[in-house]
């Protein structure tokens, strides 16, 4: 059971920045775990970002919600910083 996954256009902003190491680990976990099962993996957000999701890797977290058979990935970021930023909702 495979999900099909898009992108906000500021993820790649997002990625420009991280080390090399990092953007591998999550295109694996997004690849191993997101794709396969978002719910197993990912919890719930509450509160203003009710309806979303995260996926912890490492010290990062992978911020996105679930349509059917889709994934919508919003925002990628280190775990200090992600929930203050805007997800670009509107």
């Amino acid at each position: 059971m495979s999900y099909q996954i898009s992108y906000h256009p500021d993820v790649q902003k997002d990625l420009a920045d991280l080390p090399k190491n990092i953007k591998d680990r999550i295109q694996r976990a997004i690849e191993e775990r997101l794709m396969k099962d978002p719910v197993k993996y990912g919890n719930p957000l509450r509160k203003s970002l009710r309806g979303y999701r995260k996926l912890r890797v490492g010290d990062y977290r992978i911020i996105y919600r679930i349509e059917e058979r889709n994934i919508f990935v919003f925002k990628i970021g280190h775990r200090k910083e992600i929930y203050t930023k805007d997800l670009g909702r509107n």
